[in-house]
This record gives structure tokens, sequence and C-alpha cells, in this order.
């Protein structure tokens, strides 16, 4: 049998404890079908009423924390308190909001800064500071989503990058329980209360693979953590590294009936539905990302989404996972941006991402640091020209080079395109930036037939031979780069053969949607053409 693993780490509070792993970096958000109504929650509105109110429940969730705390924790509690009462904070908020950002992105763009500059210290102890600003902004973001953060299970060893000061205070430790931390500090805040409460604690591990309730040992005595056999020390990535391999690998074996392989991905809208992938299934062609991000405090909330994503690759493994960035605007809007003057009616996808691009940072940096956990490809959404491509790379870029300066693990995704707006299929020759293209025909066929949206299951079916004669026309324009389908189009069997026949081969379906396709394609030659005897 093979021996538990041994990984040295510093000692930030003496002890040894045992328990079962709890993983602070798995997703513990709910579903979206586990979500409040969004009715409920503070974050219905992204005003200043509604900041001001979740920043009131934080300060009274904090000062509730402070009851009966020691002189240290209360401390620790009075400056997060102090800093979300700070006036400074408010005027640099009440700047940005002066350049048109909301208020909830100036909030925490202004958050943001002052966690970069503590980052950024010479001294030890303002570095660790870093972390208690992390806290409280997480804190506020909860409160206005209506998403608190939730304890762990007592007696549990605890293991991520760092940990919150408020969600160690709230946790109840008389159970038993230790801290393992990747990073950390033994000058933190964290570090300093766990000795308080002869927790024991060891920072510095360097990222480490287990599972939630894997049997875990902290010795805050050594310096050490043991993980039972197969647990394994996960080599850094280098910053902004680029990805490995194409995306539109897979086992699948579907084949036509004259042998050529067809791909077979599946949509999904939350990361729950990754369950519906299974060895025969290429990967996800289609995470719509608006679904899991539905209001102002989701976006605006690095962390949450980073969890979403990440829980999406880790469950997918070996598999690619194509994540469209959020298509809001126009019939789509996200709760807390609709009374923004800036925005006009028509803006929408790529082009609402780049009008408003506090929003596309958060979550250009939550993708950057998912990447590092699976295969992931970035589709933009209702891309029109060629430089819309060219400006969220650049974004991207220049989000990476922060996280690069901030330590924090990246990987550089590839970027392809939504191909549903005709005037980017005729002319997807000029989109040579793109790393890829996936063909949305909802949106498409909306467009190229001029329907309205209510309108337009009635007229697909007589504009159907126009989208495919686009499509076919829009295929050879690709030039062979990895080209896919994911709008309505590709699940329904009538439509099969003339998307075969216009040259696709990798088709991305909801989950219910696959079995009639598969048994379709047995049937079809890759021309479209019935096989002989069907």
């Amino acid at each position: 049998m093979a021996e538990p693993l041994r990984l040295k780490a510093k000692s930030a509070s003496p002890g040894i404890a045992s328990g079962p792993a709890f993983l602070a970096e798995e997703t513990k958000a709910p579903s979206a079908a586990e979500r409040p109504d969004a009715a409920t929650a503070p974050g219905t509105v992204g005003g200043f009423g509604a900041l001001e109110k979740a920043i009131d429940i934080s300060i009274n969730e904090l000062e509730h924390l402070a009851e009966g705390a020691d002189a240290e924790s209360r401390d620790i509690i009075d400056f997060q308190i102090e800093v979300l009462r700070d006036p400074t904070i408010a005027e640099a908020t009440g700047a940005r909001m002066e350049e048109d950002q909301n208020v909830v992105f100036a909030w925490v763009a202004t958050l943001d800064a002052y966690i970069g500059e503590l980052e950024a210290a010479d001294e030890e102890q303002m570095r660790a500071r870093a972390v208690d600003i992390l806290d409280i902004k997480n804190r506020v973001l909860g409160a206005l989503a209506g998403t608190p953060i939730a304890d762990f299970p007592p007696g549990s060893v605890f293991i991520g990058k760092d940990m919150e000061p408020s969600r160690f205070l709230a946790h109840d430790w008389s159970k038993g329980g230790g801290i393992a931390l990747f990073a950390g500090s033994t000058a933190g805040h964290v570090a300093l209360l766990a000795r308080a409460k002869s927790v024991p604690m060891v920072v510095g591990t360097g990222r480490f693979s287990a599972a939630d309730g894997d049997p875990v040992s902290v010795d805050g005595d050594a310096g050490a953590v043991t993980l039972k056999a197969g647990g394994m020390l996960i080599p850094p990535l280098a910053p902004a590294q680029a990805p490995t391999g194409d995306m539109q690998t897979g086992s699948s074996e579907l084949r036509t009936a004259d042998g050529v392989q067809i791909f077979i991905s599946i949509n999904i809208n939350d990361p729950a539905e990754i369950d519906a992938l299974d060895a025969a299934t290429a990967g996800v062609g289609l995470m719509r990302s608006e679904f899991s991000v539905t209001s102002i405090a989701d976006a605006a909330n690095e962390e949450r989404q980073l969890a979403i994503y990440r829980r999406a690759l880790e469950q997918a493994g070996e598999k690619p996972v194509i994540i469209r960035m959020l298509d809001i605007g126009g019939d789509k809007p996200l709760a807390g941006l609709e009374d923004l003057p800036a925005l006009s009616p028509g803006l929408r996808g790529v082009r609402l991402l780049l009008a408003r691009p506090e929003i596309a940072r958060v979550q250009a940096r939550a993708l950057l640091r998912a990447a590092v956990f699976g295969r992931l490809s970035v589709m933009l959404p209702m891309v029109t020209f060629p430089n819309e491509i060219d400006r969220m790379r650049e974004l991207f870029r220049e989000e990476a080079e922060k996280l690069g300066r901030r330590a924090l693990l990246h990987r550089m995704p590839p970027i392809g395109m939504m191909v549903e707006v005709p005037a980017a299929a005729l002319m997807l020759d000029k989109f040579g930036s793109a790393a890829f293209f996936s063909f949305g025909t909802n949106d498409l066929t909306q467009y190229l037939a001029a329907s309205a949206r209510d309108d337009i299951d009635a007229d697909a079916g007589k504009a159907a031979p126009a989208v495919l004669r686009l499509i076919a026309q829009a295929v050879k324009l690709a030039a062979g780069k990895p080209t896919s389908i994911c709008g309505d189009m590709a699940g329904n069997p009538s439509y099969l053969s003339g998307l075969l026949a216009a040259g696709l081969r990798h088709f991305s379906v909801a989950p219910a949607r696959r079995p009639a396709i598969r048994s379709a394609i047995i049937g079809l030659n890759a021309d479209g053409t019935r096989a002989a005897g069907e």
C-alpha cells in the first residue's frame, strides 16, 4: 500500500490536528435552481441604496462576531468595520462613479486597489492585511446577492489559499480541526487568532490535491501536512502559461455512415448540469455564464465567479469546456444594470462588455484564474467586428499581468467567438484573431429574418434555408479553423443533413437532445445524404 504523503510547511500555530478535509476553493455556491429568489435579496438593484444596505448588514454581522470576543479578535473586527466606514473609500468610489462606473463596481475597484497596495508592501504584516480587505469585500458582495459565506463542518481541516479572519471567528473550534494554507502568512490575522485559540495551523504548503472529506493531519509543531495515500503536491504554473492542446478533443467515437468522425458536446446553463457528460461526449460546447451570474453583486464578485467556473472545469476533467462571457443586455438584463444612462437599449453581448469594462475585467480575472483547473476556452457573445475580439483579448492580457504581479495562478485561455450576427458570418475570414467559431443559430436566424424575438419560433422553419446557406459560406471562410454549432438548430434532427452538408463536424446540444442527434448522424453520410438502406 502506498505511503501517506507528508508535505513540508511553515508553522503558524502549534499543535496537531486531524480531521476530514474541507476545501475552501471548492464551489459551495448554490446552483441556479437553489439560489434564493432575487426579489428577496438586497442585490436586486445595483444602486447606492442597495450597496449601503449590504454594508450595514456586514457591519452588523461583524459587530455580532465581536460580542464576547477577546481583545485581539475585537481589534481585527474593528479594523474591518473602520474600512467599511472609511470616508476615503466612499470618496474614491464616488470618483469612479463620476467616470460612469456602476456604484458596486466602483466600490469593488476601490477595495481592489487597496488590496493591491497592501500586497505590494515591503512589510509582511502589511501584506498579510490584504486578506482582511478581501474578507470584507466578499462579505458585502454576499450580503448584496443574498448569498452569505457559509460555515464549514466542525472538526474539519480547512484547506485553501488563505482564510478570512471573520470566517475563522464565526467557526466553532471547540470540536477540534486545523488549518493548512497553500500560501498565507505567519504574521497574518488568522495566524494570530489561531495561536490565541490554540488551533493548529500551517502556511506555505504549496497547492496540493485532496478531496472533501479526505483524512488530513496538520502538524503545527513540526510544520507539516500529512495526506492520505494518493495525495500530491501540484507544481506551480508559470503566469499566463499558454494553453496546451486543441479545444476539440474528446473520446467520441461517433461517425457518419461513411466513417467521418463527428463530435457532440453539450450546452449547459449551470455547473450542476455537467453531470450529463459521459465518455461519448466531446465536452461542454457552451456554458452560458449569465445563468449563474444573475445580478450586479454576482458580476462584481470575482471569487464567486471563480468558484462557479472551477466547479465546471474540474467536473469536466480532461474534456474541454467553452464558457461564454456574459451575454447580457437587450432582452437579457442584468439585475441592477438596467438603470445606467450610458446603456442604450440595443447594447448587448461583447459590445456591452466593452462599454462597461469593469464588468468584463472581473469576469476576465475569474476566467484566467479558473483556466488552471481544466481545459477552458472563452467565447465572446454577439461579436460583430474584428476589433471587438482584439480589444477583449487586450483586456485579458492586462488582467493577466495584474494577476501575475499578485502571484495568483492563472492561464491565458483560447478566445473564440459566437457567430450569431449576419455581418460577422459574411466576413468570417476577417476574424483572424479568433481561436475558434461557434454558430449561434437562434440570434442568427432572428437577425437574418428580421424577426422579433417573440416571433422567431414561427419564422425559424421558413428562414432555415437562408441560415443554412449562410453557415455553409461561413464555414468555407473559416478556412479550417475549429468550428462548431451550439444553437437550437444543432439539436434538431431535421436540420442535421443541411448542417453536415455545410461542413460542420462538431455539434453542441442540450443534454436531452443528444440521443436523437447521435441516432440521426449514424444514418447519414458526411455530405448530409442518407446512407444506403436508411
